[in-house]
């Protein structure tokens, strides 16, 4: 089995790398969309608290859709291709970034928030210097799960002609080749688990000293 892998690696090495560059570039055109969306609409949701928890849950149920569905109901709109597993990927990437954003904002001691306010700020001022600060750890934590699922979930994106590294995986099952799908798996694999340790570090880094201890 080492000799077979060995030798595919030399066979699509290439290919390899090729593929590994459009999961990566899939993934994180998602995430980046999931950040740009889902934190202003977190944001936004602390203002009106009373129907917050509707639409994160209406949001979670979504989430519930199985991703092959999600995919095949945008083929007849979208078509095949990268977008629409990139949207797809969107869809996954919402709910955790926005739900922390939501909880990291409420969580900031209203105290604060009031001193801003009484220091004169405008809304907006209290949101950019006070809100958004203290609560990066909480939201840094929901795009460091949102992006290491995504990574995971981007293999699908070969069922629609998507690219990444499921082209290798669904090209091993079609063919039988056991040594194709572990080319595939592995370095997905690698990527989740090396954005979980870079995101991490950037968690930890923008976490207060003194509430390190607590988060350890």
């Amino acid at each position: 089995m080492f000799e077979a892998i060995i030798d595919t690696l030399t066979t699509y090495g290439w290919n390899l790398v090729e593929k590994t560059g459009e999961h990566m570039y899939i993934s994180l055109a998602a995430i980046l969309l999931g950040v740009i969306v889902a934190i202003p609409a977190g944001i936004l949701l602390t203002r009106i608290p009373k129907i917050a928890d509707r639409i994160i849950s209406f949001v979670g149920i979504l989430q519930t859709v199985p991703s092959l569905a999600i995919l095949a109901f945008l083929m007849p709109f979208l078509g095949v291709g990268v977008l629409p597993a990139i949207i797809a990927l969107f869809i996954y990437s919402v709910l955790p970034i926005l739900r922390n954003t939501y909880t990291g904002v409420m969580e900031v001691d209203h105290s604060l928030k009031e001193a801003g306010r009484g220091m004169g700020m405008s809304n907006w001022e209290t949101v950019k210097k006070i809100e958004l600060p203290l609560a990066l750890p909480v939201i840094m934590s929901g795009i460091r799960f949102a992006t290491v699922y995504l990574i995971g979930w981007a293999t699908l994106a070969a069922f629609i002609g998507g690219g990444g590294l499921g082209d290798l995986i669904f090209d091993g099952l079609n063919l039988y080749q056991p040594e194709l799908i572990i080319l595939g798996t592995i370095p997905a694999t690698l990527l989740a688990l090396l954005a979980n340790g870079l995101l991490s570090k950037i968690e930890k880094k923008l976490t207060p000293v003194a509430m390190r201890g607590e988060t350890a």
